[in-house]
């Protein structure tokens, strides 16, 4: 859709046909030895105290998408301790392709993750995207403003996943040649045609990458410079070198400035790893237009309904764009907002027509949404639906 079509996007939320789970099975993971959890397409909300394992079903979600989930964990490391075989996650999910099935675990022998789907091998976990967008806030995404670019980056790169299902592959794709690049000048070995090679696929794969996150900023300020409710209206940019190429001269001058520049710093990168130019040193940027301050300078709980805004704007632009908004897994969020927020975001998510997965430690925090959701109770690894209509 061209983005002069997107100032007509509704501001408060699409009905559009729901992309949700309807059966969630783990076994080995994390603190499961096998679960099975059967839902509607309504919000889920699930209970129970710190440790309990809320967390690690939300993670499972996370699984059904490309990506590490949203822990960024290696492979290995989502095995159940004390376990006999690695973990797998599987559901039945329905999506604007139909029911589909899809899976996903470690390989027995290694790190690496492996995808099926309709019980057939998937060549890439890229290929996941093609059926579900998983979206997620965490506590641990309190801090995004402070921390380093890559943080940040990752949260983006997320956001056009829903858009643009090849992105996942684009960037890892990316990663592989530039470590290819940097092993082969460290070891000072490399002949000039094998490393023009390798910067060329690195150019065409970096300026696909960058131009999507333009993109991405472009189509996200439209929906998100206005305040929705009690959630401040947000500023988003993205910047780096060859962001600042691509907004003043054409892609394929662009292109021809990012070889440049990788050829002339052959030495530097050789010292210093890496490379000083491309999509790997983006950043993004983000604004408190109601104050006119940047996200890091704003207090934390400004900081997270900043993020809130983002995540609901990208939701209602994928639902306007797309026909569906992505499945969205809040951990610990309501529980951080005052009373009007939180009764604002339970309104968003309904409007949205989004499968909304939510945790808490007890359901009073749900008021207001509780008799129109599903709630489980999550305790020792066990997870027990409770009737939350009396």
């Amino acid at each position: 859709m061209a983005l002069a079509a997107m100032q007509s996007v509704d501001m408060q939320g699409t009905m559009a046909p729901k992309l949700a789970v309807q059966k969630l099975t783990l076994s080995n993971f994390r603190n499961y030895v096998s679960a099975r959890l059967d839902v509607d397409q309504g919000p889920v909300l699930l209970t129970g105290e710190n440790g309990a394992g809320k967390t690690n079903l939300l993670e499972a979600v996370s699984m059904l998408a490309p990506g590490r989930g949203l822990r960024t964990a290696k492979t290995r490391e989502m095995d159940r301790a004390g376990g006999d075989s690695p973990w797998a996650v599987s559901a039945t999910v329905m999506s604007t392709m139909g029911e589909v099935s899809l899976g996903s675990g470690r390989e027995p022998e290694g790190e690496r993750r492996l995808v099926r789907i309709n019980g057939a091998n998937a060549r890439s976990q890229a290929a996941l995207g093609e059926y579900v967008n998983v979206v997620w806030l965490t506590p641990q995404m309190d801090g995004l403003f402070q921390e380093g670019a890559s943080a940040r980056r990752r949260f983006l790169d997320r956001l056009i996943y829903g858009f643009d299902s090849a992105h996942a592959g684009r960037l890892n794709a990316y990663d592989k040649t530039l470590r290819e690049r940097s092993r082969l000048l460290k070891e000072g070995r490399a002949d000039a045609a094998w490393l023009d090679a390798l910067e060329t696929q690195m150019v065409e794969r970096g300026i696909a990458i960058v131009a999507a996150r333009k993109t991405m900023a472009e189509r996200l300020n439209l929906v998100c410079r206005k305040a929705d409710g009690p959630f401040p209206g947000a500023g988003v940019a993205v910047t780096g070198s060859l962001e600042d190429w691509l907004g003043r001269m054409p892609a394929l001058q662009t292109e021809d400035r990012f070889k440049q520049a990788l050829q002339e710093n052959r030495r530097r990168d050789a010292e210093t790893g890496g490379a000083a130019h491309g999509p790997h040193r983006s950043d993004l940027e983000v604004t408190h237009l109601g104050k006119g301050m940047q996200a890091s300078l704003c207090s934390t709980g400004e900081q997270k309904a900043l993020l809130i805004s983002i995540v609901l704007a990208h939701a209602k632009l994928q639902a306007a764009e797309l026909g569906t908004a992505p499945i969205l897994l809040l951990d610990e969020v309501a529980a951080h907002l005052d009373a009007d927020r939180r009764a604002a975001l339970f309104e968003i998510l309904l409007g949205l027509n989004s499968q909304s997965w939510l945790t808490g430690t007890e359901p009073g925090v749900f008021e207001g949404l509780l008799d129109r959701a599903q709630l489980f109770r999550v305790a020792n690894a066990t997870i027990e639906r409770i009737d939350n209509n009396n």
